[in-house]
């Protein structure tokens, strides 16, 4: 993912130079005829591109931020559906220790299942549990 800066894109998109490193800090400094930073106060154009590019990027943010929370609200919903199915197996005398196991190899490539069952029997057979 690109971070952009958006002082940095109002420079770019505007074609001004870098401010000196006084006027980034606040000190006092004389504008002189033919300066494209002007007074401070009276750099009002850069300010409003930067509202409105601002603005955009709130806009923006916004939009993930609600999407985000939309897509967590269906993961606890999914999760709440998940454990009432485990609750159901459990009922139904299942044992939900074993379900999940069951669940978790299933999700496994089966070349890489047999890899695993293949380093189990090895490790067991070196600690004598075999």
């Amino acid at each position: 993912m690109q971070r952009v800066c958006i002082r940095s894109a109002v420079r770019v998109t505007t074609g001004l130079p870098a401010r000196p490193l006084a006027y980034r800090r606040g000190q006092d400094r004389k504008s002189s005829p033919g300066d494209p930073h002007g007074d401070f106060a009276a750099s009002t154009p850069e300010k409003d591109e930067s509202d409105a590019i601002g603005a955009a990027a709130r806009d923006q943010l916004r939009a993930l931020v609600a999407r985000i929370e939309r897509l967590e609200e269906d993961k606890a919903g999914v999760a709440a559906d998940i454990k009432e199915v485990y609750a159901e197996a459990k009922s139904m005398g299942y044992d939900t220790k074993v379900l999940r196991k069951v669940i978790s190899l299933r999700k496994q490539d089966a070349h890489e299942r047999q890899e695993m069952e293949a380093l189990l029997e090895l490790y067991l057979g070196a600690v004598g549990e075999h």
